[in-house]
């Protein structure tokens, strides 16, 4: 079982600092799993192995340019956050779904990819590479950290993205060019994908959803639960 969190826009400042007390409280079992979709604001992140190099623009540039810069305790290097982006932050115990790193990374590709596909967007893996890609053009980056086998970070998809952000950086290290969801010519908007995205979720991790809606357009505190359709098969037996 796991609770998705719609949290709206929030800082890249408070989305970490919740996602720590969460880890916490996860790895004392006092919350399921959680699933965290949230918008940020304009922010460039660099992980814990990221290369300033990577950086193309002085602090001071950014600020001027309305970029909030943090340092983050994620895998991976450079990247962008910002409006028309869709980041999904799992806090899941992987000692009870498995125990590798590489499988748990390959998974949330997948999720990316199987939502893709859903609107007509034929996206993929490239060889060496993290994330998902759209004809040689990035449109998801995958970054995370893991303690005790509790998962933050995750994954950054660009739905309506404004690309001309991503000039400040070297995304990720690699030198090759980006796309949104929009870009490809496909009009979704971010119900329609989070929608598909958390199906894909459960399917591959296997479990039932919560979901805690607290968005201005949805009633607060709503539940909703479907079980796996697996799961549902196997009792109308």
């Amino acid at each position: 079982m796991f609770n998705v969190r719609h949290l709206g826009r929030l800082s890249y400042s408070e989305a970490f600092a919740l996602q720590r007390q969460l880890v916490e409280e996860r790895k004392l079992d006092l919350i399921s799993d959680q699933l965290l979709l949230v918008e940020h604001p304009h922010v460039i992140t660099i992980g814990r192995n990221g290369h300033t190099e990577n950086l193309l623009a002085s602090e001071d540039v950014l600020r001027r340019s309305g970029i909030a810069f943090h340092e983050s305790d994620r895998g991976g290097d450079v990247t962008y956050h910002g409006p028309g982006q869709i980041v999904g932050y799992p806090v899941l115990d992987l000692s009870r779904w498995h125990k590798d790193v590489h499988l748990y990374v390959r998974a949330l590709e997948q999720i990316l990819i199987d939502t893709l596909s859903d609107f007509a967007i034929g996206a993929e893996r490239v060889t060496g590479l993290t994330g998902v890609w759209v004809n040689g053009r990035k449109i998801a980056a995958i970054g995370v950290h893991i303690s005790r086998w509790i998962t933050s970070h995750g994954f950054a998809l660009n739905l309506n993205t404004d690309l001309s952000y991503f000039q400040y950086i070297v995304p990720c290290g690699i030198s090759k060019p980006v796309t949104s969801i929009h870009a490809e010519g496909v009009p979704a908007d971010w119900a329609q994908v989070t929608s598909r995205l958390i199906v894909h979720f459960e399917r591959v991790f296997n479990t039932e959803e919560i979901l805690n809606d607290r968005r201005s357009d949805a009633p607060d505190g709503r539940e909703h639960r479907r079980r796996h359709v697996n799961q549902v098969a196997q009792e109308r037996r």
